[in-house]
């Protein structure tokens, strides 16, 4: 059996009820689409009882598993979307403030 990651267990609690928001969408998506635990753990190619821990937003769950899971209701590109760096606001601002730092410097 493979070793749990100890970042598992120090998950800010933000992420945690992010991942739980997310396997409760994805198990409402598979209910609106009348389909069975079994129908889509054998699409996803996991077994029933990792899909139910998905729809728990337990976070040992593969990452790629999730993210078939969106690609299955024509999310995934949301999925790609999340760390884009036109969105990373930190960074963006770090830019600026570089870019205020080098006009000060010249003029």
């Amino acid at each position: 059996m493979s070793k749990r990651a100890a970042a598992l267990d120090t998950l800010p609690g933000v992420v945690a009820g992010a991942l739980a928001r997310l396997g409760r969408d994805l198990a409402v998506a598979r209910k609106r689409r009348k389909q069975s635990l079994r129908a889509w753990a054998a699409r996803l190619d996991v077994s029933v009882p990792t899909l139910m821990k998905m729809e728990a937003g337990d976070p040992a769950v593969s990452m790629g598993v999730y993210a078939t899971a969106l690609w299955m209701i024509q999310r995934h590109g949301a999925l790609a979307a999340l760390a884009s760096p036109a969105e990373d606001l930190a960074a963006l601002e770090a830019d600026v403030q570089a870019a205020q730092a080098r006009g000060e410097r010249h003029g």
